[in-house]
């Protein structure tokens, strides 16, 4: 009854009144989102062409990317490790039921100067793997 409730729950009140507003308001919004998006995964793909231990799946939509790694830990303690070592968070690929370890999940709506050196950090970090 609990996962039925909550994947069944509908908007609250005040959430349907303002959806109209919000809706209007995706026009301005979406293009800015879609620009950083393109060009995360651009220098994504930069900086993944200057090594080779690391390389990323197709993007098919959202605003996330799949890096494959090797898998020379659990997905869960490279992402620890790399938090530990560079302050930079990423998901571990089991969050997002991967069967086996070597992926990493980066979001792809990160402000673009940050991007960039978060996957300078976490590249270097697999590469001494």
């Amino acid at each position: 009854m609990e996962v039925i409730a909550d994947t069944f729950l509908s908007m609250n009140a005040p959430l349907q009144l303002a959806a109209p507003v919000l809706l209007e308001q995706r026009r301005d919004f979406q293009p800015l989102l879609l620009d950083r998006l393109r060009a995360n995964l651009e220098e994504l793909d930069r900086e993944l062409a200057k090594q080779s231990k690391s390389s990323r799946l197709e993007v098919e939509g959202g605003w996330y990317a799949v890096l494959r790694v090797p898998a020379a830990q659990t997905d869960e303690e490279l992402a620890i490790d790399i938090l530990r070592k560079c302050s930079v968070l990423v998901h571990p690929g089991h969050f997002y039921d991967f069967p086996a370890d070597g992926y990493l999940i980066l979001s792809l709506i990160t402000p673009t100067d940050q991007f960039r050196e978060g996957v300078r950090r976490i590249l270097g970090v697999v590469e001494g793997l």
